[in-house]
């Protein structure tokens, strides 16, 4: 029984032992465990490294994504504080003449709009023209900046511009898209007493006097003419001789919707520049604008009173003219008129100089901002002056 326990004894010891023997044989070495243990730092650290990389790639997203927020919403405000517009026309003309016939079909106005708000007090405003299509050497073309200001606000209903502006004066010279008037060509009185259109360079204050009532009044370039012709007079604000700048007042009246009554004062010091020691002038031009649901009426009346020798000897001392033209719209959309116009440049002469011109046509808009046009004229002039009588058609748009 004692020899018995001594052999099982025996036994569980080599079993043991070969139990141990086969343990230590699997346990890795101490190189081995060093080796384990970089390894697995490595992939720590990878793993570290990974999750930082990706943390930057997400803040630069997030960094970008605002950066392209900012951008966006810069250029949308700066889309949303500017404005681009124009306007145009084209003309066909089919005229009879002292000297024959005349046909033509041209391209008269090319106009492109520009503004911008900088603030709600400050803005800028400008307009540039190409007129009869093409300009340069010998082409009967020009381009030509017509508008360029700035404007601020003084307070909410007064405001000062400067800058290339306007004149404001007459009722085309300031509104002259084609789609707010009647007739394919500008009324002759607009054109040559009041020599629409007429801009320059200076400064003016517009404003409120009361519900109802405005005023401008503006300093800036005046007229240089060695012929006393008005039109020809027009600096167009290119190095223009400012030596006797010219003064402009109106006052209007709009207390009623779609009813403008106005009048404008202009003086000039000397309207030759100095060429004629003595030649002051003075515009006087007052008008009503009329539209009361079909009906509606256009009139206007403009005169200079030119100091000097030398204008009283060209019979230009006294220059006037007006015009009066009621119009209909049989349906929204379509309209028709007549006008009647009567001007002289010459009125002081003792020759016969007077004009006077009649038109009837219509104006159809199949669009707010499109009009087709078409006209009959006839001239009535005295004295040898040429007569052009026929019809006009044109197209004109604006937006």
């Amino acid at each position: 029984m004692r020899r018995a326990s001594c052999a099982g004894i025996g036994l569980s010891t080599a079993l043991l032992a070969t139990s141990g023997l086969s343990i230590a044989a699997e346990l890795p070495s101490q190189e081995e465990m060093w080796r384990i243990i970089q390894e697995q730092q490595r992939e720590i650290e990878a793993l570290k490294k990974g999750q930082k990389t990706t943390e930057e790639k997400a803040e630069a997203a997030v960094e970008m994504a605002e950066q392209s927020r900012d951008t966006t919403s810069t250029t949308a405000s700066w889309a949303e504080r500017t404005q681009i517009g124009g306007y145009g026309e084209l003309h066909y003309n089919n005229l009879d003449t002292d000297d024959g016939r005349k046909k033509e079909i041209d391209f008269h106005r090319f106009v492109l709009f520009f503004g911008h708000q900088f603030t709600d007090r400050l803005r800028f405003w400008s307009e540039l023209e190409l007129e009869h299509a093409i300009s340069g050497d010998g082409e009967d073309g020009e381009i030509e900046l017509e508008q360029a200001y700035i404007e601020y606000d003084l307070t909410p209903s007064q405001h000062v511009k400067g800058g290339l502006f306007l004149i404001p004066v007459g009722i085309l010279n300031e509104t002259h898209e084609p789609p707010t008037f009647y007739g394919v060509e500008r009324n002759p009185v607009e054109r040559n007493i009041i020599p629409t259109t007429w801009w320059a360079g200076g400064a003016e204050l517009t404003g409120e006097i009361a519900p109802g009532w405005s005023y401008n009044f503006g300093v800036h370039e005046g007229l240089e003419t060695d012929s006393y012709n008005i039109r020809s007079g027009r600096q167009k604000t290119s190095e223009a001789d400012a030596h006797d700048l010219a003064s402009t007042a109106r006052v209007k009246w709009n207390g009623i919707a779609g009813v403008e009554l106005a009048a404008t004062v202009q003086y000039q010091e000397n309207i030759t520049q100095g060429l004629d020691n003595d030649a002051s002038a003075w515009l006087y031009e007052a008008h009503a604008d009329i539209q009361r649901g079909p009906l509606g009426l256009r009139a206007l009346y403009a005169r200079w009173d030119i100091d000097g020798d030398g204008a009283r000897a060209a019979g230009r001392d006294e220059q006037d003219g007006f015009y009066v033209e009621p119009s209909y719209k049989l349906l929204p959309e379509f309209g028709v008129f007549v006008r009647y116009s009567q001007w002289d440049n010459e009125a002081g002469s003792s020759s016969d100089s007077e004009k006077k011109q009649y038109n009837a046509g219509f104006n159809y808009w199949p669009h707010p901002d499109v009009v087709l046009k078409a006209d009959y004229q006839k001239q009535d002039n005295e004295g040898n002056v040429d007569e052009e009588d026929g019809i006009n058609l044109g197209i004109g748009y604006q937006f």
